[in-house]
């Protein structure tokens, strides 16, 4: 089981949640300007959403950007997603393609963090350990665009995320009505009271969702999302409103 951490001096685990901002841009260019922007706005965390790279499935141009993004990430967390469409994303390759481009960023030095989806892996500890291995942090993560499971299978889900060695265990959902909100929130606490030291990360997606998104210190999600122009997602909030909200909640609690 995995237990609170630190990279690059952002906690992961517990209290304020971090402020995770995607890069959404479709160009080599776009998304290095976004990062640079983003760097120098001290972000805490950066997502670039790799499944939205016009040039995804040309390897060596992948790498090209993350080379061009290590100096301007020296100081910020940067997580690397492919996600697939099977999840909601845009990629439409296979798991040997998925396995090599998060092998290709968990060795290049570059990314901190990798998402991993569990359930899309036919061996997902062992792809874990190897993604370990190679330097990074590794989320296993897992996600339902079109609902909010039944409360059971949520928590088989978590148990799963949490038990397959991975650093964070995250799923995201989507809502109904505000009674799946509930629910989502209900199985992070139960998750987190059964799991003390497993940093998670939950959100329940779109509009009636939001609230999911700021009351992660309260209900024990490490991460929120937040947008800086488009977003990678439904119900993010733009960045610097979220970070003013988990502010207060944070001095609040304190």
């Amino acid at each position: 089981m995995q237990n609170e951490f630190d990279i690059k001096g952002v906690h992961f685990g517990s209290g304020r949640p971090v402020i995770c901002v995607p890069v959404v841009e479709s160009t080599a260019d776009g998304i290095v300007e976004k990062a640079r922007e983003l760097a120098a706005k001290k972000v805490q965390m950066i997502e670039w959403r790799t499944d939205l790279f016009e040039n995804i499935g040309d390897v060596e141009a992948v790498r090209a950007v993350l080379e061009e993004i290590r100096p301007l990430v020296a100081e910020t967390v940067l997580l690397f997603t492919l996600r697939t469409k099977r999840q909601g994303g845009n990629a439409d390759m296979d798991e040997k393609k998925v396995i090599h481009l998060l092998e290709l960023a968990a060795k290049s030095g570059v990314a901190d963090l990798v998402d991993m989806e569990c359930f899309e892996m036919s061996k997902p500890e062992k792809e874990i350990a190897r993604l370990q291995k190679a330097g990074v942090k590794v989320i296993a993560s897992h996600h339902d665009f079109a609902k909010t499971p039944e409360d059971p299978l949520m928590d088989i889900i978590m148990d799963r995320l949490v038990k397959g060695g991975a650093d964070i265990a995250k799923l995201a959902v989507m809502p109904q009505s505000s009674g799946d909100v509930i629910r989502l929130l209900r199985v992070t606490d139960d998750t987190k009271r059964k799991y003390p030291g497993m940093p998670l990360i939950t959100m329940s997606m779109g509009g009636l969702g939001v609230i999911s998104r700021i009351a992660g210190e309260s209900f024990g999600s490490c991460v929120s999302f937040g947008a800086d122009g488009a977003s990678s997602a439904p119900g993010q909030l733009p960045q610097e409103v979220l970070g003013e909200m988990l502010d207060a909640i944070h001095n609040a609690v304190d």
